[in-house]
């Protein structure tokens, strides 16, 4: 039982649901209902096909391609820098026409929903080392929980939105792209610290 708590623990803290559920609230301001539904499961059915692959080919790919753990950090940094200050300053223009948010679905789910904000740099790695020290079937059982748990938490998001309100639910979107202006330069530094081996 002890590698199936020390599997999990570590995802769910790399995850970070509590800090990914404001981060989905503004990404989906505005969409109905129904694109919701189909942004979670894609986005959830997405980011497990890829903790899947992590899981079972992540170092041969890893090897095959010459990629690093700190390519993914700056590669998905500078994506979350760019998705922060487009919601940051354009926000209100890209939700203006209801057909574009319907064309946004087909693809924040994907990205940056599933990857790198569901399964990142820090879950890729969390995923690898997991596999090593646990095995694979306390890894594959982390996994599926963990993303079971994004799931119901992404459910809950209209939910809390309804709660606290529509203006206190744009403020907290607002400030989460802030927050993830933040993430993605950290993510950027720490591949860059890598890089230099410092």
């Amino acid at each position: 039982m002890s590698h199936y708590v020390e599997a999990f623990l570590p995802l769910f803290v790399a995850i970070n649901l509590p800090g990914l559920l404001p981060i989905y609230l503004s990404l989906t301001e505005g969409f109905s209902p129904a694109q919701r539904r189909r942004l979670r499961l894609q986005a959830v059915v997405t980011a497990g096909a890829v903790a899947m692959l992590i899981l079972f080919a992540g170092q041969v790919i890893f090897r095959v391609m010459g990629i690093t753990v700190n390519d993914l950090r700056v590669g998905g940094g500078l994506i979350l820098l760019t998705l922060s200050i487009a919601d940051l300053i354009f926000g209100d223009f890209r939700r203006r026409d209801p057909r574009d948010a319907m064309d946004d679905t087909s693809s924040v789910g994907i990205v940056p929903l599933a990857i790198p904000l569901i399964i990142g740099p820090a879950a890729i790695t969390t995923i690898l080392v997991s596999q090593q020290s646990n095995g694979y079937l306390p890894t594959f059982v982390s996994m599926a929980i963990n993303l079971s748990l994004v799931f119901l938490g992404l459910l809950a998001g209209p939910l809390i939105t309804r709660v606290v309100g529509n203006a206190v639910a744009k403020a907290v979107a607002k400030v989460a792209s802030l927050f993830l202006a933040a993430i993605a330069v950290a993510m950027i530094r720490a591949g860059v610290v890598g890089f230099l081996g410092l």
